[in-house]
């Protein structure tokens, strides 16, 4: 008979040694940093103990979370498949399975008489309504199967998942520690069988050749950068990939090196990329019998501080190259390129289609047979506008799609085919559940017509009436107003008084927090939570500019704006100001600690899933994954003093109140979340935080819990079912803050 373990009768405290680092002469004295060596027994230690911590803590709250599952649970259709999109003679799909936590990959046939060239021959097949198998289904990839198979019980991600043209392999690779280092594999499908094949290192993608046997995928190097794409040819290359031919290689840190496909076949796109500047290249796809080009040609050059991307077209039977790009166009502009004139001073040479406009930002582009789709977005919120291909072989005005509401998001969902005569899109907005359509551009009747192919149930009689979702501005210091979203239940809205608040936020990377739906979402609403989310510079919702004002050197605008969205919210009545916690993850915890330090008496309870707490000691090691490529987002406080200096005055870990200090009186309750195998912030960052806050704040302190995943990776554990668990955890100690569990 087994003892139940004795719960702890206070938070663990982590070990003090000293370290310290001299930069620009600046002497700091990190105490924690030796939680950084995974190899110290005392880690691991540490990280049972902050979890034993954090679970008795919370253990009040079980009932609460077994019944915000169940919530969630119950108005999710457990099996259920997407809409089936058409690529060649089959259509594709994916199939959940109630009970089972992974995914499967599906296809089915097109039948004879659906394969014709009008919308007719587009029209998916009926979704049986109980989401069971469609008739004649095969199941290329199932997730529930593979994942003990391949030793990924505790943790299984799917990477790439590719079919070749021709229909008969699948690329498709696997992590199954969370380190997001993936192994690539390729299953004969007529067979059911997978080949010799198992490719280690790689990202997440892999690419077919039209040769349908040729496989271009990035491999990653040891700080988990896209360095290189390389070349395996399936069933001539090492089975390992050992001596796969490199494509193309980025030797310059700053860069990530990805490959893809044009939708119309002809060309292996090659992409680079930092954080404000790219070079593209192009590379003959090959054909049936031909294997692809090997020699990649550069379309534009790389000059510093310009983006462009390309997607390829035929516009009256001629080859013609589409260019996305903010040369003097900051929220970029579209323009067209011969072929023949790619390379060197390319730009000299390009088009503009559609000219740039300030506040509306250009964010892809989708060129299909008979038109083109153009993904933008204003009003900080997402739009598809679509461009028809004329009988001259000129394109037309963009023609922006119609949203559901005000402040739905429309953007463009699977559309495999360059021949499809029907764009496919997604929908959903705070209140509406996600909606997928077809937009008829077929030139027949039904052209312009709209066809609502699904829309995501939500079982248990959900009703958007129920809810309203608004837009709301907070105006920050330097007087810019913020766009702030709120979404409530329709009666503590007519009610009139304030309501107990959850504030998201994030705010980097040009990153924009789109209307989102969530179930998970409703379980807070209908105990009388008013959500709201800040759309804080740093983020892309307002254009380039949005972005701009709130990296480098005008960072803290990030953070100030979002102390200002927290003020407003309770001064225009929409939160009680006594009751409202603050959420954020990766750089959104970099954001909600950051506000911690310059307001915590505006905050009950704050919320940091894998946060981003230490930037400073990570941008001053060039040997972590991702510091020299976040170097143009943050600054380089190895070179550069000034940015040193502006790096340590947000930084959470830097900047929390002294011992003893006033502050901790009003310091509120913190929930800390992260994972062992996070390659993108790793968990030394939370722990020296977590650490630190308790040192700090002494006996007196709130409640701070720390918790890990020491089988997860930057978004948690896999599987459905524990990311469920997972939110319920976090709503139901967010609810406990707020005096509502």
């Amino acid at each position: 008979m087994s003892v139940p373990p004795v719960a702890p009768s206070a938070p663990p405290v982590a070990d003090r040694e000293r370290v310290e680092r001299t930069h620009h002469g600046d002497v700091v004295v990190d105490e924690h940093e030796w939680l950084r060596d995974t190899d110290d027994p005392r880690v691991r230690a540490l990280v049972e103990a902050e979890n034993a911590w954090a679970a008795a803590s919370t253990a009040h709250l079980e009932p609460l979370r077994e019944r915000l599952f169940e919530e969630v649970k119950g108005r999710t259709q457990e099996s259920d498949l997407s809409v089936p999109a058409r690529d060649g003679a089959w259509w594709y799909y994916r199939r959940t399975v109630e009970g089972q936590q992974y995914g499967l990959l599906c296809r089915v046939a097109v039948e004879a008489a659906s394969a014709v060239d009008g919308p007719d021959g587009w029209t998916p097949p009926v979704l049986p309504e109980d989401g069971s198998a469609l008739p004649g289904e095969q199941v290329m990839l199932d997730g529930n199967v593979e994942a003990p198979r391949l030793g990924g019980e505790a943790f299984f991600a799917l990477g790439a998942a590719s079919v070749s043209p021709d229909g008969q392999l699948l690329a498709w690779s696997t992590d199954t520690t969370g380190d997001e280092r993936f192994t690539l594999r390729v299953r004969d499908l007529v067979t059911g069988a997978d080949l010799d094949v198992a490719v280690p290192g790689l990202g997440h993608g892999a690419t077919w050749g039209s040769d349908s046997r040729t496989l271009l995928y990035s491999a990653v190097d040891e700080a988990w950068r896209p360095h290189e794409v390389r070349r395996h040819v399936v069933g001539e290359s090492s089975p390992d990939g050992e001596g796969d031919a490199v494509v193309l290689r980025e030797d310059d840190e700053r860069y990530w090196l990805g490959v893809g496909r044009t939708r119309s076949g002809r060309y292996l796109v090659l992409s680079s990329g930092s954080k404000t500047t790219s070079e593209v290249w192009l590379l003959d796809a090959g054909g049936v019998d031909r294997a692809p080009g090997e020699e990649p040609l550069s379309v534009a050059g790389r000059r510093e501080g310009v983006e462009h991307h390309v997607d390829h077209a035929v516009l009256g039977g001629h080859d013609v190259l589409l260019v996305l790009h903010d040369d003097g166009a900051p929220d970029f502009e579209l323009a067209q390129l011969d072929p023949a004139d790619v390379g060197e001073g390319a730009h000299e040479r390009w088009r503009v289609i559609v000219p740039h406009e300030e506040g509306r930002r250009l964010e892809d582009v989708d060129a299909f047979a008979g038109h083109v789709a153009l993904s933008w977005r204003r009003e900080a919120t997402p739009r598809v506008a679509v461009l028809r291909v004329q009988p001259d072989g000129t394109l037309g005005a963009p023609v922006e799609v119609a949203s559901p509401t005000a402040l739905a998001s429309s953007g463009v969902a699977s559309n495999p085919s360059f021949e499809a005569p029907l764009l496919r899109l997604q929908q959903t907005s705070w209140t509406t559940p996600t909606r997928v359509v077809d937009l008829d551009l077929s030139g027949g009747p039904s052209d312009g017509e709209v066809l609502l192919r699904r829309q995501t149930p939500v079982l248990g009689g959900y009703d958007a009436a129920d809810y309203v979702e608004e837009r709301t501005w907070a105006t920050a210091p330097d007087g810019v107003r913020v766009p702030v979203s709120v979404v409530r239940r329709a009666s503590v809205a007519a009610a009139g008084e304030p309501a107990p608040g959850y504030l998201y936020g994030y705010g980097s990377y040009e990153v924009s927090l789109d209307p989102w739906f969530s179930t998970s979402r409703l379980s807070m609403l209908d105990r009388g939570v008013a959500f709201a989310v800040a759309h804080v510079r740093g983020g892309g919702e307002m254009g380039r500019h949005w972005y701009d004002d709130g990296k480098l050197t005008h960072k803290r605008n990030t953070f100030t704006d979002f102390v200002a969205v927290a003020e407003h919210l309770g001064a225009a009545g929409f939160v009680d100001p006594s009751r409202l916690v603050a959420s954020g993850g990766s750089a959104g915890g970099l954001l909600v600690g950051a506000a911690l330090n310059l307001a915590p008496h505006l905050f009950t309870g704050v919320s940091a899933a894998v946060p981003f707490v230490d930037p400073l000691t990570t941008m001053l090691d060039e040997s972590l994954p991702l510091t020299v490529p976040e170097q143009e987002e943050w600054g380089d406080p190895i070179r550069d003093a000034a940015a040193y200096a502006l790096i340590k005055s947000y930084s959470p870990v830097e900047n929390l109140p002294a011992g003893g200090s006033p502050a901790w009186g009003t310091w509120p309750r913190v929930l800390v979340t992260t994972s062992l195998h996070d390659t993108r912030v790793l968990y030394v960052e939370p722990f020296k935080w977590v650490s630190r806050m308790r040192l700090l704040s002494g006996d007196g302190a709130p409640q701070v819990l720390l918790k890990t995943e020491v089988d997860g990776g930057h978004g948690g554990r896999s599987g459905r079912y524990e990311a469920w668990r997972e939110r319920a955890f976090e709503d139901a100690w967010a609810l406990d803050v707020l005096g509502l569990a």
